[in-house]
Order: C-alpha cells, then structure tokens, then sequence
C-alpha cells in the first residue's frame, strides 16, 4: 500500500446548526455487509481508492453519533463531539488492515473515542484537570462512576486505585478536581457592588502596592501642581502664553510661530521662554 497519499473524505453532510436532520442523514446510510466492507477495504489498502475511503467513513458515521451519546453528561456540544469523533474515524479507516481479520468498527472505537476524549479534556474545565495518559484514564472512570455514585467511599476509592494501577490519594485528588468549577476572575460588567467584591480578582494582592509611598506621591503631586500654578500667575501675561503655546498644549506652537504673533525675533522668543522657565524653577525650589 502507497503511504505517499493523504486520506481526505470531503463531503457536505456535517453535524451543524441542524443536528436532527444530519443524525437522519446518516442513518439513512446503508449499513455495510462483512463482503462488501472487506472489499472496500482492499481497494483503500492496496489501491490507494480514495472513494472506497468515502464509502467506508459515511457507512460508520452512525456508530460515531451513537458513540457521542455516550458523552452527553459533560455539558459539551454533541455536534462537537461527532465532528471530532468523525477526525477519529477518518484516522481509523486510514490506517485499517484488511488482513488483521476484525470488522471496521472494533478497530475504530479506539480511534473515535481518543478524538472525543482530547476534546472533552480540553473544553470540560477552562483549567485542565488530566495531562498524563493515568490522569486521563482515571478522570473517564471517574466520571462513569459519578453517573451513579455520589463522593467515592474508603473501599471503593481503593478499588479504583487498584483497577488502575494509582494510589488512593491520586483518586482523590481527580474527585475533588472534578468536584471543582469553573468561575471568572473579573467580575461581570453588570454585576452588582456585592458580586464585584466576590469575584478573585478583587481579593489578588498587588505586590507592588504601598499605601504610604502612594499617599506621599499624591501629595507630592498636589503639592507640585499648586507651586506651579501660583508661580504661572507671577510671570507676565506675554510670558505665560508663551510657556503654554509651547509645552501645555496638545498643539504646540514653534518659536517662528510665535514671533510671527509678538512681532519678534525667534530667538528673543526663546530668550522669553527661557527666563520664563528660570522664574518657575526658582519658585518652586523655594
């Protein structure tokens, strides 16, 4: 079998906004005879026949809606979980060997289910909650185990434990992680004075906060402000304008500009504005 082409299976029927009408379509698909699924794959395997890929992928895609089902307890989107258990099975039909000698469906379950439970570990919890492959497998029997459990007993979480090969702490600590839920850490635009005060980024320390250095920059600040205000109002009307046209204006005026306005020269304008400046530093270093 060549490995040099890519499997690509494109066709227009897709879980979107109408999940009904796509799960219709595909049980619609006749179901595949052990003849005619072995003969298919034989023409995939051996033929690169990217249509015998087609017919293989839509005659399963019904076991991939059955399989999602199975994941309706985590609150995700079952179009979501067909479209991702759909990449399992398009690897699955990619990589089946006739020869092997089990039906398609025993070897893709695997494939399928690897796709839907990356998805689910990934948009479950915005906090990832299993990154190891123990992880991973102890949070899926945990969760199958809460469909009909409330918090694990002592002898249940050791039998767990030992089924998987982890310490009973291990357990407990994927249950309390799951136990667990997601909350924002700002709060809601809208929310009321109380909530802001509940959300966690009102209780977050800011390292680099000092209340006493921000008083005494306030002060400073206020203090500064009310020299340099007073020390504006001693210098004459001339002066004044000119040390505001060239630095507290958004639009500041050039020297040209403002000997055009005095009817001077450029240079006694920065001779003015140079004094100007040596009036308020003298002020305020007072």
């Amino acid at each position: 079998m060549s490995t040099g082409k890519v499997l690509q299976v494109i066709d227009p029927i897709t879980p979107g906004r109408d999940l009904t009408a796509y799960i219709a379509s595909v049980n619609s698909i006749a179901v595949l005879t052990p003849e005619q699924e072995k003969d298919l794959a034989n023409q995939l395997y051996y033929d690169d026949n990217v249509d015998a890929a087609r017919q293989l992928v839509m005659a399963h895609l019904r076991f991939v809606v059955h399989m999602a089902k199975t994941y309706s307890g985590y609150g995700l989107s079952q179009a979501d979980l067909i479209q991702e258990g759909n990449v399992g099975l398009m690897k699955a039909v990619k990589r089946f060997n006739p020869e092997v000698g089990v039906r398609l469906v025993s070897f893709a379950v695997h494939w399928i289910k690897a796709e839907m439970h990356e998805y689910i570990l990934r948009n479950w919890r915005i906090v990832k909650i299993a990154t190891t492959k123990a992880q991973r497998k102890l949070f899926f029997n945990l969760r199958s185990s809460k469909k009909r459990l409330s918090w694990l007993n002592n002898a249940e979480a050791k039998a767990m434990a030992k089924d998987l090969g982890v310490d009973e702490k291990v357990v407990r600590q994927m249950e309390g992680r799951m136990a667990a839920y997601d909350t924002a850490f700002d709060a809601d635009p809208e929310s009321d004075e109380e909530s802001v005060c509940r959300a966690p980024a009102f209780y977050l320390e800011d390292q680099n906060s000092n209340l006493a250095n921000s008083i005494e920059e306030s002060e400073w600040k206020e203090i500064t402000n009310t020299n340099l205000h007073i020390a504006m109002d001693e210098l004459d009307e001339r002066s004044q304008d000119i040390l505001k046209s060239r630095w507290l204006c958004d639009e500041k005026s050039t020297l040209h500009n403002l000997a055009d306005k005095y009817g001077i020269s450029a240079e006694r304008v920065r001779q003015l504005e140079k004094n100007a400046m040596n009036k308020i530093k003298a002020h305020m270093e007072a």
